[in-house]
């Protein structure tokens, strides 16, 4: 039953790039991928720019039940082993903010680098092959698919989550991990906006600012965005990950600044007590933020406030307080929380720690990374730690 030494179900970036690897360990690996085309999340990552690592790499950038698993793969493959990737198919870098590094020629020139590593060490592609279902079978598995039943020595899930259903995601390798016995974590939408019920600022879409938002233990700084259903920008899709329903939002709108300080300071200087509070806030504040943020206050002057109002208008600068009611779900969502549990994994090599030669690699598992590239280098570093154990 076993024509195949690897069937790596998945042709995105973790499943080409543990398949060129494992094949050139002399296996036979066969891809299949239900879409019509290879790589289809690459392609549109980073804005078609793709930002395949970070310079700023660790265990801390990504959440995980286990804060240690990502350990051993990070430091077997580092964010220079992705540039010198990228060189050996004469392809460059750009820095475009703090240690987050593009591809110089497009997110497309990635796939075809890693088409090419897969052509070269003798891969099979096939596309438009969906797996509907693994199973194990003596010392191999049995994979059905789209066009029957194959055997295979080992397997590699690399599905990817739920994120992005218009470029194919799916839910397969959540059924494949629980129909073989290995928990899922509940999966859920991450790095996306948020949406808030009875939003009284949709009239603030477009405004944005530096802030500092914390929930759940974490917090970010970054650009926040408003919009016409709530919140959005880097600093909103960084917090969403630890975001869960009836959870408050806190948000510093003045971060590394004394709101209190600064308002004591201007009442306090000579003519300034006369100040509108809207006007007090434009020079701190986007003009349209300032105006609506204080309600019914933005026309009254600095002096004219009393104490409780100074203290409520001090802490909706540095703490204020957003409840949002859902994110915007899948369709906006950058990449999927949840997955297959990595306490049923090895974090060596990827594989199921009570099905042997089942690998699991990238977004499929419980490992979700920070904004910046994280994501897509725990693709290459995952698959590169399990192409290591194949064999």
């Amino acid at each position: 039953m076993s024509a195949w030494d690897v069937i790596v179900a998945g042709a995105g970036a973790s499943g080409l790039f543990f398949a060129a690897r494992a094949a050139r360990r002399g296996l036979a690996v066969l891809v299949l991928d239900h879409g019509s085309a290879p790589a289809r999340k690459v392609r549109v990552s980073g804005g078609g720019r793709c930002n395949f690592t970070n310079l700023d790499m660790g265990p801390e950038r990504y959440l995980c039940a286990n804060p240690h698993f990502t350990r051993s793969a990070l430091a077997r493959f580092t964010p220079w082993d992705a540039v010198a990737w990228l060189g050996d198919h004469g392809l460059g870098y750009e820095e475009k903010a703090p240690g987050q590094l593009f591809c110089a020629q497009g997110a497309a020139a990635v796939v075809r680098a890693l088409e090419a590593d897969c052509a070269a060490a003798g891969v099979r592609l096939d596309l438009g092959v969906p797996v509907r279902a693994v199973q194990r079978e003596g010392d191999g598995f049995s994979v059905a698919t789209g066009r029957g039943v194959l055997g295979a020595r080992a397997v590699a899930v690399a599905t990817g989550g739920l994120s992005w259903p218009g470029v194919g995601a799916s839910g397969l390798g959540f059924e494949v991990a629980a129909a073989l016995g290995l928990r899922v974590v509940p999966p859920r939408p991450a790095l996306v906006p948020l949406v808030c019920g009875h939003w009284p600022y949709a009239d603030l879409a477009g405004v944005a600012l530096p802030v500092r938002a914390a929930c759940a233990g974490a917090a970010f700084a970054g650009d926040l965005l408003f919009t016409h259903k709530g919140l959005s920008g880097p600093v909103i899709l960084q917090i969403s990950s630890f975001w869960r329903r009836a959870e408050a939002l806190t948000i510093d709108l003045l971060p590394g600044r004394d709101a209190a300080a600064l308002l004591a300071a201007a009442r306090a200087a000579r003519g300034r007590g006369r100040t509108l509070v809207r006007n007090f806030l434009a020079a701190h504040l986007p003009a349209r933020l300032a105006a609506r943020l204080p309600g019914a206050l933005a026309d009254t002057p600095l002096a004219d406030l009393a104490a409780p109002q100074l203290r409520a208008l001090a802490q909706a600068l540095n703490a204020w307080t957003v409840l949002p009611t859902r994110s915007e779900g899948w369709a906006r969502a950058e990449v999927t929380a949840g997955g297959v549990d990595t306490a049923g994994l090895c974090s060596r090599t990827m594989t199921a720690r009570h099905v042997p030669g089942l690998y699991f690699l990238g977004e499929v598992q419980d490992v979700t990374g920070q904004l910046g590239g994280y994501n897509l280098h725990w693709a290459w570093a995952s698959a590169h730690a399990a192409a290591l154990a194949a064999g």
